[in-house]
């Protein structure tokens, strides 16, 4: 059986992460992102779920996901998928679209699949570069034109993408924010919000795309990589973000971002290439 084989790189320059997964039969449950994801499918054929609908990619897909944007995937071809993606902090998008479009404002994607050869080109070239560690501004360069292109196709006021929420739902987040450390039980986030039991599990899915422990569980993942980046142990960001075992917090963290946390960890660590090759 073929080996699994995940690589990913974090570029100091251009500060954003870099993913390349090859062989993957792993599927991925519903979660979201604190960031933006723009990715490539290279090979496979897969059904994606994102925000309330299904998409079906296949070799030459590109992927973009807004930060918040709930979404899911499984192999549906029998066969392995490959892919090639990037993470892209709110911040560092902020500043590209800056850059490009003069105003310091988030942008969002209308549409989360797409295709299009031209930004597929440059999309692959930028990752090559990012992997194989170029350090001439020509890496910046490619960026800045990818991201141009796709702004301009395929982009909007961020605020456009996300949906109106009650405020009952604001508050269930909050809670479950500004607890994520201790043990949360479901009665607690609806006295805080005000809501019922059923209630709120059918208007906070509808609203969020998740349900309210998988979003708590995603932002302990989020808070982790947070953790992790900065050096913090992978028992000690368990602990820290409130996972009830290291098990526990190993499992999710595989299932939401396709890396065990020492192997996340370990990309900020390198002093060479500031990256590494993990193969199961």
């Amino acid at each position: 059986m073929k080996k699994e084989i995940r690589t990913v790189v974090y570029d100091d320059e251009l500060r954003i992460e870099a993913y390349r997964f090859e062989g993957i039969v792993q599927p991925f449950p519903s979660h979201f992102h604190e960031h933006y994801v723009i990715g490539f499918v290279e090979k496979g054929e897969r059904v994606l779920s994102c925000r309330d609908r299904e998409y079906a990619i296949e070799k030459g897909c590109i992927v973009l996901f807004n930060p918040g944007d709930s979404h899911a995937c499984v192999q549906s071809d029998g066969g392995t998928l490959d892919y090639r993606g990037f993470n892209i902090t709110k911040e560092v998008m902020c500043s590209l679209a800056k850059e490009i479009t003069g105003k310091r404002e988030l942008p969002g994607f209308c549409r989360p699949v797409i295709f299009d050869e031209e930004a597929a080109c440059r999309l692959r070239l930028l990752h090559e570069m990012v992997l194989n560690g170029t350090g001439e501004f020509g890496k910046e360069e490619t960026l800045l034109f990818l991201i141009s292109d796709l702004l301009q196709k395929y982009g909007k006021p961020f605020a456009g993408c996300i949906p109106e929420c009650r405020q009952e739902i604001e508050q269930a987040c909050k809670y479950m924010a500004e607890h994520l450390t201790e043990r949360i039980y479901l009665d607690q986030i609806c006295r805080y919000a005000g809501l019922s039991k059923s209630t709120l599990l059918r208007a906070f899915t509808k609203e969020k795309g998740v349900t309210p422990y998988r979003y708590l569980e995603t932002i302990r993942v989020n808070e982790a990589k947070k953790l992790l980046s900065e050096g913090v142990p992978p028992v000690e960001a368990a602990i820290r973000t409130g996972f009830s075992d290291q098990s526990h917090f190993t499992n999710y963290f595989n299932q939401f971002i396709g890396l065990a946390p020492g192997t996340y960890r370990d990309m900020f660590s390198q002093k060479e290439g500031g990256g590494g090759q993990h193969e199961t």
